[in-house]
């Protein structure tokens, strides 16, 4: 029996929650699970709450990977808490307290009971919760460090650059970092209020702004998470075009980390010739898709318009470009010696910590986790694909920067295979009828799809009228974030700059 089906066990399943099942646990069930997060037997993939006029409802999305098997787990709260998982498995944490931030629902036994979200500026607390409390009043502890000769240093919220704000409160020996605290919350945009009670085309629109370097990513998710709900299929074109404007957003966003890596490494030539190689990539999504950022191209049901008339000829003639001129710039990185000295074996994530968190994209595939979500559970348009996730075991500066690197080149080839594989015919599918025939139940539907960070969690339930009744995104920060905080560890103050660029955390996907 695998451990899903011992969890599962004597649970009532979800009728109309697609492609995974969806099970109503008991405590047991739940604590269940949280045991076998933290034995290593699951992984954890989401964590959220949801409130309506009668009681409270904790969501968790587990998936045991050898083989494939995701689940979500439903437990009632009548009383308003729930087990906390985060007692026996840290990942959870940060999203149990986002969901008493949002709902009041209280994680029983958690570790760490601070707000997340919740900074006591809020007119009222929990704000999608059944009776919203009194505003709480501000103030937050940072957890200590005790030693001898130990001071703090506090960076943030505001940066000396045009950057979002994030607090980081360093505990440092010397010049040696002891302990790193993050502090986000501070760019909280409502999204999950946000999103309930639209039309699943305007909810679209809510989601692609979650993280905006992700916005194809996420709207992907979303839309394909309406369309599992909905037991719909968008058109094979639709579904190549998003795989072209997928992988453009990957090459863009490394580009312009890889360039950003070195810059704060003090080497501004190769900051500059990845930022001319971005530009030029941008400029031909804008040309194409008529936006630079494809933001709302892609709907539930295909995708918002076709290619420009000339729109393939110009994103063959970017890649081309991007894979002359890229080579050259990957053999400067390899052969100065100033830059490797910076990169090479700072900021280490072990493959352990890695696992535990199971945190995906170039932070995990660096340190030796080979998840990628376009190959399993795969999605289309990569389905029958041939894709070898780029993948390194040193966990630093530089396996990031050259997983990155080997992203770049893959995603150069999708990018004129699809092209190349282009289907005729319709480029969005008319979700209209479907909508009207949800049942009086609701639908429910959940995906996963790799964005450039990693990959990215979409959940919905539609109401019997076809409206988002509820929907949760989950970027993949939420499980790197934590990560950096373990990567400076040991490092020098000044690599933190360094060590923060090679992951690059989403500020705004941590913070809903």
């Amino acid at each position: 029996m695998g451990v899903l089906a011992g969890i599962t066990e004597g649970a009532r399943p979800a009728t109309a929650h697609r492609p995974w099942p969806r099970w109503d646990v008991t405590a047991e069930g739940w604590a269940g699970a949280a045991e076998a997060l933290g034995a290593g037997r699951l992984c954890l993939l989401g964590l959220w709450g949801e409130v309506d006029r009668i009681s409270g409802r904790v969501h968790m999305a587990v998936a045991a990977e050898d083989p494939w098997t995701p689940a979500v787990l439903t437990l009632a709260c009548p009383e308003g808490t729930f087990p906390s998982v985060a007692r026996l498995h840290p990942p959870a944490g940060r999203l149990e307290r986002a969901a008493h931030d949002l709902f009041g629902l209280t994680p029983e036994g958690a570790p760490d009971r601070r707000p997340w979200l919740d900074h006591g500026r809020w007119p009222t607390s929990a704000p999608l919760g059944a009776a919203p409390k009194a505003p709480r009043a501000p103030g937050y502890v940072f957890l200590p460090a005790e030693g001898e000769s130990l001071h703090q240093i506090p960076v943030g919220p505001v940066h000396a650059g045009i950057i979002e704000p994030g607090h980081f409160r360093f505990t440092a020996s010397g010049e040696t970092v002891v302990r790193l605290e993050a502090r986000l919350g501070y760019v909280h945009k409502g999204i999950e209020g946000l999103l309930a009670g639209k039309s699943p085309a305007d909810s679209a629109r809510v989601a692609g702004r979650v993280s905006g370097d992700s916005t194809v990513a996420c709207q992907v998710a979303f839309a394909r998470a309406v369309e599992a709900a909905l037991e719909a299929e968008a058109p094979p074109r639709a579904q190549s075009l998003r795989g072209v404007m997928a992988e453009l957003e990957r090459v863009a966003n490394h580009l312009g980390d890889v360039g950003a890596i070195c810059n704060d490494a003090a080497f501004a030539l190769l900051h500059a010739h990845c930022g001319i190689l971005r530009e030029q990539v941008l400029r031909a999504c804008g040309t194409a898709f008529g936006h630079r950022l494809m933001m709302d191209r892609v709907v539930p049901g295909g995708v918002a318009a076709d290619l420009e008339a000339d729109g393939a000829a110009v994103l063959r003639d970017a890649a081309a470009e991007v894979r002359r001129r890229f080579p050259e710039l990957v053999e400067i990185y390899d052969a100065t010696a100033s830059i490797q000295d910076r990169t090479v074996g700072t900021g280490r994530v072990s493959g352990e910590l890695v696992r535990r968190y199971a945190a995906g994209g170039y932070v995990g595939r660096a340190s030796g986790r080979a998840f990628d979500a376009r190959v399993g559970p795969g999605y289309p348009p990569y389905t029958g694909l041939e894709l070898a996730p780029a993948v390194r075991h040193e966990g630093d500066v530089n396996a990031r920067v050259w997983v990155r690197i080997r992203e770049i080149e893959t995603s150069l080839d999708l990018i004129e295979r699809l092209l190349a594989d282009l289907p005729d015919g319709p480029v969005a599918a008319g979700l209209a009828t479907d909508l009207a025939a949800v049942g009086p139940d609701g639908a429910e539907g959940v995906a996963l799809v790799e964005g450039f960070r990693g990959d990215v969690l979409a959940w919905v339930r539609l109401a019997p009228d076809g409206t988002v009744a509820r929907c949760h995104l989950r970027d993949p920060s939420w499980f790197q974030w934590p990560l950096l905080e373990a990567a400076i560890e040991g490092n020098i103050v000044a690599d933190f700059p360094l060590c923060n660029k090679s992951f690059n955390g989403s500020y705004a996907g941590a913070d809903l």
